[in-house]
């Protein structure tokens, strides 16, 4: 008999579209409908289709940006200069993690070659923390102004608290609750394409000052995605409730207590 983690993980791989259900878990069907087919069609069609919609601004966003700074001139670093080596870390190992992002979110990847899949991780996370080093040094010398500097120390905070949780989650052998806590890792892994994005749209800078809008812009570039992926989740959460029938199926990884593999 499959113990209650492992329900949890066939509950949310089914209600992400990440496995398909071949009606069993369906009280009554013994079949799918073409319905439901085209349904789960049209998921997987959005799932690859925003995965490749992914990687274009990924490859996009890191061919605009770093290439600024392969030239070694003071006037392409502008106040980076004196901070150089910081921001060589940073963006080092961000881009490694942009990078690597994708690909293990794809299932088909992570089934064929699960080992794969661990030392991938294992990279992500290692470009993570050097990436967090650069930000900690840039951090700690920017001219920008304190409320520049809680923005992006927030920023680092809520990436490293992400990683740790995603982190705890498989070594307690808790692959779904893994999966969503690197999905809000990612997400705000993410906020250096749409942070820069961002400040590129005409007038968006001149709605305010520099110190308020790139605070703002930032919070933003993570906080609101992070918010939606929570609804998303919620949403998934009851439609397995609804399909399994039970009411602990499906349960939210959000809290601490099932993310150490503790009863709720």
């Amino acid at each position: 008999m499959r113990d209650r983690n492992e329900d949890e993980d066939v509950a949310f791989r089914v209600g992400s579209g990440i496995i398909q259900d071949d009606g069993a878990a369906m009280p009554g069907s013994h079949r799918e409908t073409a319905s439901t087919a085209r349904l789960r069609f049209a998921r997987r069609a959005y799932a690859n289709a925003a995965w490749l919609l992914l990687i274009v601004a990924v490859i996009a966003f890191l061919s605009i940006t770093y290439r600024k700074y392969v030239p070694m001139d003071p006037a392409a670093y502008s106040i980076f200069w004196s901070r150089r080596e910081w921001l060589w870390a940073h963006l080092a190992g961000g881009a490694l993690t942009l990078l690597l992002g994708p690909f293990q979110f794809l299932a088909r990847l992570r089934n064929a070659y699960p080992r794969l899949h661990r030392w991938t991780g294992r990279i992500y996370l290692l470009a993570m923390l050097v990436a967090c080093v650069g930000a900690a040094g840039l951090i700690a010398t920017t001219p920008g102004g304190v409320g520049l500097q809680i923005a992006f120390a927030a920023t680092e905070i809520a990436w490293l608290f992400t990683a740790l949780m995603g982190f705890i989650a498989i070594r307690r052998r808790l692959p779904s609750v893994h999966r969503r806590w690197m999905v809000r890792n990612y997400t705000i892994t993410f906020v250096f394409v749409t942070f820069r994005a961002a400040i590129r749209v005409p007038g968006v800078m001149d709605l305010a000052p520099p110190a308020v809008m790139i605070p703002t812009l930032l919070w933003l570039g993570w906080v609101v995605p992070l918010f939606a992926y929570e609804a998303s989740v919620g949403v998934i959460d009851w439609m397995c409730r609804s399909r399994s029938g039970q009411s602990g199926m499906g349960a939210r990884d959000g809290h601490v207590t099932s993310i150490f593999g503790k009863s709720t």
